[in-house]
């Protein structure tokens, strides 16, 4: 049996002269959390309606959970739940009902749907709202009910596409925990796409994509080694004491700063220096400077 839920070889679309996917090939392995990252109009949204069955590929290969999508079944679309950025509920009817309608759809109804609509309550705890018109609920609320259509079925893999994207830090933290909690507990494998980069950072694997192409991949770690530097700040030196770490360096207050390639090179210069090293600081590159240097844009343009 595949350790892979999800094996992307090879994909291709277009649209006319534009090509939104080229000869994109990734997998996704079964409980991580895999980030899939690109500005606007990079081709994450088209890659996600191919998986999910809403749009065609013109050639290339996928996988989900065994099964190839050119030989799409009952199962293989019970595997997927998708969380898009833009709410899918019905805002005239009331929670209970969006979710009834959504189960029956999965032939879940009667007993099975009371007992499912318990243990999604049970975990994203939305009682005191059930029975209210979704267009009345607050954003947080909304993208809880959200993701517990998406959970309706108990697929294998969740997709969420941008689904923190205008909620604040509270109801950000919050649909984190439940995540968490869902590929701690279940076993889920979550799909991720995301303009906040401390949520790529905390994903297992990332695949960046600019304009249809995969720019580059691997874990946050790997991806921070390899393209971008750490920033040591050194205080109360002089500029002459600078100078002999022969590092291009800028004034800052107080001192000055250079940049390193690992922190291993960072300990270097410690033990061949310790006189300089009296007071400083080092800041580790992120996952945004990563994007940057790999796509030379900002994620979010």
């Amino acid at each position: 049996m595949s350790e892979h839920i999800l094996e992307i070889e090879h994909l291709n679309k277009s649209y006319r002269d534009v090509k939104a996917v080229n000869d994109l090939s990734f997998c996704v392995k079964k409980g991580e959390l895999f980030a899939f990252l690109g500005v606007n109009g990079a081709g994450k949204s088209t890659t996600i309606s191919i998986i999910s069955g809403t749009n065609t590929k013109d050639s290339g290969k996928v996988i989900v959970n065994g099964i190839d999508i050119d030989k799409r079944s009952v199962e293989t679309n019970k595997s997927i739940g998708i969380v898009f950025q833009d709410s899918m509920l019905d805002k005239v009817l009331t929670v209970r009902e969006n979710l009834k309608v959504r189960a029956s759809l999965y032939g879940i109804v009667g007993k099975d749907f009371e007992l499912r609509l318990k243990e999604l309550n049970d975990l994203l705890d939305f009682n005191d709202y059930i029975d209210r018109r979704v267009g009345k609920l607050s954003g947080g609320q909304k993208r809880r009910i959200d993701i517990a259509r998406a959970l309706i079925h108990k697929p294998q893999l969740l997709i969420l596409d941008e689904p923190t994207t205008g909620l604040d830090p509270y109801n950000r933290t919050l649909i984190w925990k439940i995540v968490e909690s869902l590929r701690n507990e279940y076993g889920l494998t979550v799909f991720l796409t995301t303009h906040y980069m401390e949520e790529a950072s905390n994903a297992s694997y990332v695949v960046i994509i600019d304009k249809g192409v995969k720019k580059v991949e691997g874990t946050p770690y790997e991806l921070k080694t390899k393209y971008v530097q750490d920033i040591v700040k050194v205080y109360g030196i002089s500029k002459e004491q600078i100078e002999l770490l022969s590092k291009k360096y800028k004034k800052i207050r107080n001192g000055y700063q250079f940049k390193v390639k690992s922190t291993d090179a960072v300990t270097e210069l410690i033990l061949k220096y310790p006189e300089l090293f009296k007071d400083y600081e080092v800041v580790k590159g992120d996952m945004d400077d990563v994007f940057l240097n790999v796509t030379g844009n900002i994620l979010g343009d």
